[in-house]
C-alpha cells in the first residue's frame, strides 16, 4: 500500500495555521526612560501625570518584573485576573513611602499584609504600536475591563500654557509629591532614554557611585557622617544631608549607586545643596 499520498496530506495539513490558534503577543521593548524638561517645548503637545515615588515595574503578561527584568515576588492574588499584555507602571503605596515599597519589593518572600497597601499604577502599554495619546485610551479600557483594585491607571492631564504646568507642579510638590512626567502625545514607545518622555521637578536629581565614607562627629560618632561619591562626570563630593540614622549606621556599600537631588551647580561645577535620596535598586 502506497502511504505517500496520505503522508503528503498530513504534511500539508500541519503546515496550515490552526483556525482557532491564539495570536502571539507582541513583544514589548525594553523600558522607555525619561530626559529632563527644557524651556522650549510646546506644552499643548504633551500629556502630563504625577511622577510617583514608587518602584518602576512591568507586568509582562505573566509576572511583575523590575526595570532590569528581575522577577518581583508579589503574592499571586495581587495580580489575579490581570491581562496577558505588557503594562508599564509604578508599584506605589503613597507619597513619601518609597522606602516602604522598596523594602517590600526587595523582600525574598512576599509580605501579604504589606502588599495589601500597594497599587500598580499603570502609565503605558509598551507593546502597543500606537502613539501615546491612543495608548492612554487603550490603557483606560484595559484597566476598566480588568476591574482589579490593585491595577489602576495614572491620570494624564493636558495643559495649554507653561503657567498651568508650573502651578500643578507647585501643588504636587506642596503635597509631598516628587514631580511631574510629560509624555508627547504623538510619541511611539521607544526603548531607552527619550526626549519624548520628560521629567519635571523643583530640583534636579542624578546618580553617583559610593567610593568611601566620611566619619561622623558628635551625635553621629561611630557612624557615617557622609558618603563620598563620584558622579558620571568624575566629580567627587560628599553626601551627608538626607541620610537617616539607620543609613548612617549601615551605609550603602562602596561601589553601590545612589540617587541624590541638587539645585544646580556651584562655581566649581559640583552639585549645589546635594541631598541623598536612596540607593538605586534594579
Amino acid at each position: 500500500m502506497d502511504l505517500r499520498p496520505a503522508l503528503l496530506a498530513l504534511l500539508l495539513l500541519a503546515s496550515q495555521p490552526a483556525a482557532h490558534a491564539a495570536s502571539p503577543l507582541r513583544a514589548a521593548p525594553a523600558p522607555m526612560l525619561a530626559s529632563r524638561i527644557t524651556d522650549d517645548i510646546d506644552i499643548a503637545a504633551w500629556l502630563v501625570s504625577e511622577k510617583l515615588d514608587g518602584v518602576r515595574a512591568r507586568w509582562d503578561g505573566r509576572q511583575l518584573v523590575t526595570r532590569a527584568g528581575n522577577r518581583i515576588d508579589a503574592p499571586a492574588w495581587f495580580t489575579a485576573g490581570w491581562p496577558a499584555q505588557a503594562i508599564d507602571g509604578e508599584l506605589w503605596i503613597g507619597r513619601g513611602r518609597f522606602q516602604d515599597i522598596s523594602d517590600l519589593v526587595r523582600a525574598l518572600r512576599g509580605d501579604a499584609a504589606g502588599w495589601r497597601q500597594v497599587r500598580f499604577m499603570a502609565f503605558d502599554l509598551p507593546a502597543s504600536p500606537h502613539a501615546f495619546a491612543s495608548r492612554t485610551r487603550e490603557l483606560r479600557v484595559l484597566v476598566e475591563e480588568t476591574a482589579s483594585p490593585r491595577l489602576q491607571r495614572i491620570a494624564q492631564l493636558h495643559f495649554s500654557e507653561r503657567a498651568q504646568l508650573d502651578a500643578w507642579l507647585r501643588s504636587v510638590a506642596s503635597g509631598g509629591g516628587e514631580g511631574l512626567m510629560l509624555h508627547h502625545a504623538n510619541a511611539h514607545y521607544r526603548a531607552g532614554r527619550s526626549d519624548q518622555l520628560l521629567k519635571y521637578k523643583r530640583w534636579d536629581d542624578a546618580e553617583a557611585r559610593v567610593v568611601g565614607y566620611r566619619p561622623g562627629k558628635g551625635k553621629y560618632h561611630g557612624m557615617v557622617g557622609a558618603l563620598l561619591v563620584e558622579d558620571a562626570h568624575g566629580r567627587r563630593f560628599a553626601l551627608g544631608s538626607g541620610l537617616h540614622d539607620a543609613e548612617r549606621a549601615a551605609p550603602p556599600a562602596i561601589g553601590s549607586t545612589v540617587t541624590f537631588r541638587y539645585d544646580g551647580l556651584t562655581a566649581k561645577g559640583t552639585p549645589r545643596f546635594a541631598r541623598y535620596l536612596r540607593v538605586r535598586r534594579e
